[in-house]
């Protein structure tokens, strides 16, 4: 089946050392990879950070208007783009999922810092002036660390990568939510797992909450503290993001989707993405291509 968002890999972008990681300027990297403009996904984390520029980028189907000094952090999967007005510069960073996986006991470690969880308002952080120069500085000494060819380079890159996630991560706590105890972090880490191996199938948190082996009130009190957003909105929300995902494939008609998506028929889809999103599925297709490109879909 044709998809109308590209799925790139590491290995498509490049990147030194090995095939796993890639550090580069963002200038530089737009400018050779035109392509990566237009709606795209990866199956590797990226980072970007903004030193200069001004725009629009989409992260999921939401608007952030580019900014100096911003960092944006995306997870495999995430849809986006990226509409400058200006030549953007700044840091890229891309590495594949098991880039750490190797070199820490803990193989979700990455995933505990709260802008690589594929939240998308604590994925774009503004770095205050104060801590501008460190991460600038950080990202320089990683550039330099990858043109090293020693026994040690790799794990250099990683630790100095590991060291700047988490002066970013401080900058997000300070600027946004609260440290977030052991127990109750990996509690909604496997509510989230288990969201994205499931949300097709099962959709209502008594379900989730018995696989997680707690009561469904604890289950919405933990997502309300830690999301702010009921159980039940939590996987509404992962529905309705598959759904705006699929409506950009044009090569996909209304049925297809809703299909896909465990519907258990075309009206009952729409007026469920109708109700959250206030525009019907066809609506939201239109609004989201330009007319001669809607037009050549197959209803």
């Amino acid at each position: 089946m044709k998809n109308d968002i590209p799925i790139y890999n590491i290995q498509s972008i490049g990147g030194f050392q090995h095939d796993d990681i890639y550090v580069g300027r963002f200038g530089s990297y737009s400018q050779t990879h035109q392509h990566l403009h237009h709606p795209h996904r990866h199956n590797f984390f990226h980072v970007v950070l903004f030193t200069a520029g001004s725009g629009t980028h989409s992260i999921d189907f939401e608007q952030f208007e580019v900014r100096p000094w911003q960092i944006y952090f995306m997870i495999p999967g995430q849809v986006h783009s990226w509409s400058f007005d200006e030549p953007a510069d700044g840091y890229v960073l891309n590495f594949s999922t098991s880039y750490f996986q190797s070199f820490l006991l803990l193989s979700d470690y990455i995933q505990r810092f709260i802008f690589f969880q594929g939240i998308t308002k604590d994925s774009v952080i503004q770095i205050p002036l104060d801590n501008q120069e460190s991460i600038k500085t950080g990202f320089e000494k990683v550039l330099r660390a990858g043109s090293e060819k020693t026994i040690f380079s790799e794990d250099h890159i990683r630790v100095l990568l590991l060291d700047m996630f988490m002066q970013i991560s401080h900058i997000g706590v300070q600027n946004s939510e609260s440290y977030i105890p052991n127990y109750n972090y990996l509690l909604l880490k496997n509510f989230q797992r288990l969201i994205e191996v499931n949300f097709t199938t099962i959709r209502l948190p008594k379900d989730y909450a018995q696989l997680l082996y707690i009561t469904p009130n604890h289950l919405n009190a933990l997502s309300n503290d830690l999301l702010g957003m009921s159980a039940g909105e939590v996987i509404r929300k992962r529905v309705l993001l598959e759904a705006k995902r699929l409506l950009v494939n044009l090569d996909l008609t209304i049925s297809e989707i809703a299909l896909q998506l465990n519907f258990s028929d075309n009206s009952y889809f729409t007026k469920f993405f109708k109700k959250y999103e206030k525009l019907t599925p066809d609506e939201f297709r239109k609004k989201s291509f330009k007319k001669e490109d809607y037009g050549k879909y197959r209803k």
